[in-house]
């Protein structure tokens, strides 16, 4: 998301954001979480740097016209993490999203918050309480549901993420080759509201796709990185 945008979602959406329940957000916690991303923009995604995501041409049948979108998955394991007595260490949830054809106008179009099924109820109210801190926006629908994320792997050279063994959700991602064999590494990007993160690890997606619903969508050879958060209450203390 482009830094000022992201400035004045913070200053000026009124109202609980994202979600509206859970534990009491002045409760001690922390997270360091590593996420596997990647969305419908070419690589690298133009919503960090200006106000409207990528143009998309009209498909066969919808005629000539554009429409801007970006439209992503989000597969989260949580390094190491609490809220309170909660422990949240290797939790993990994915959050899918659209998030619409104009930022300028204060609002994001659609999220879906997947928890992983194993996730007990109050490791699931911790969860959607930090997420409304990591993205402090409003969006016109936002929904939770649960699904069984069977596999979320990292390495030198990819990624993989899936829910429901893929049929409701994929990611396939390979690193993008730079220089010498080191990670190609994007530091020095805000990320939403996160306050640390080690930098964009760059990795296109060979597949990112949504499969179920009426928002279902699937892009090849879009953009795609690893990154780790890591944040606090503390953060936001004031």
């Amino acid at each position: 998301m482009h830094y000022k945008l992201f400035a004045v979602l913070a200053a000026t959406l009124a109202g609980p954001g994202i979600v509206a329940w859970g534990p009491p957000v002045g409760a001690d916690w922390a997270m360091n979480a590593t996420i596997i991303e990647a969305c419908s923009c070419p690589m690298f995604c133009q919503c960090y740097f200006n106000q409207r995501p990528a143009a998309h041409a009209g498909h066969a049948g919808q005629g000539p016209t554009t429409k801007h979108f970006c439209r992503g998955n989000l597969a989260y394991r949580i390094n190491k993490g609490y809220f309170g007595a909660t422990r949240l260490d290797a939790a993990k949830f994915w959050i899918v999203a659209d998030l619409g054809e104009d930022f300028s106008k204060g609002q994001l179009d659609w999220a879906v918050l997947y928890f992983d099924r194993t996730l007990s109820a109050p490791q699931r109210d911790a969860i959607a309480v930090v997420v409304n801190r990591i993205y402090p926006v409003k969006w016109r629908s936002f929904q939770t549901a649960e699904a069984t994320i069977d596999r979320w792997e990292v390495g030198k050279d990819g990624a993989i993420a899936r829910m429901d063994g893929g049929r409701t959700a994929e990611m396939r991602l390979k690193r993008f080759q730079g220089v010498t064999d080191e990670p190609v590494v994007l530091r020095n990007l805000r990320y939403w509201g996160v306050p640390r993160h080690d930098g964009f690890l760059m990795m296109p997606n060979e597949v990112e796709a949504y499969r179920v619903g009426p928002n279902a969508f699937e892009f090849k050879g879009t953009s795609g990185f690893l990154i780790t958060i890591d944040l606090t209450s503390k953060d936001f203390a004031s």
